[in-house]
């Protein structure tokens, strides 16, 4: 019926509040670099007639792993041309100015990743994603 898929992989080592900071971070940032028509977003309107905008007609999977599992992913995505957004441990330090700053100065190998979302062929990310467990 689809064919992209939408997961995120959420760090299991990190607190709630912070995985759902770096999901809220990242899909913001997706969405509006993929757009309404690719993500499927669609109105809902309700019977009062209120409508509820900007909803993905797509299931959005939620999955847990390690850094080191999300780092793999991400090398994957780099390689096959999917397209993703990350969130690292570098992203939450201080003001945004700080976060830019010590990204720079952390190489990719010292990264702790909190999370990816990714959105490519619906086959490919599900081979990727199969053996991840659902977030609780």
């Amino acid at each position: 019926m689809f064919d992209n898929k939408l997961v995120a992989v959420l760090n299991e080592k990190i607190e709630p509040g912070v995985a759902m900071n770096a999901l809220a971070h990242m899909c913001i940032g997706f969405g509006s670099e993929i757009g309404t028509e690719p993500l499927r977003l669609t109105r809902y309107v309700d019977a009062d007639g209120g409508a509820h905008p900007n909803i993905s007609e797509m299931p959005f999977m939620i999955l847990k792993a390690n850094s080191n599992k999300i780092r793999g992913l991400r090398n994957l995505s780099l390689e096959a041309g999917v397209r993703f957004v990350d969130f690292t441990n570098t992203m939450t330090i201080g003001t945004y100015l700080e976060q830019i700053e010590k990204t720079a100065q952390t190489k990719e190998a010292e990264l702790i990743y909190y999370g990816i979302v990714l959105f490519g062929p619906w086959d490919l990310v599900s081979e990727w994603t199969r053996k991840f467990s659902l977030w609780k």
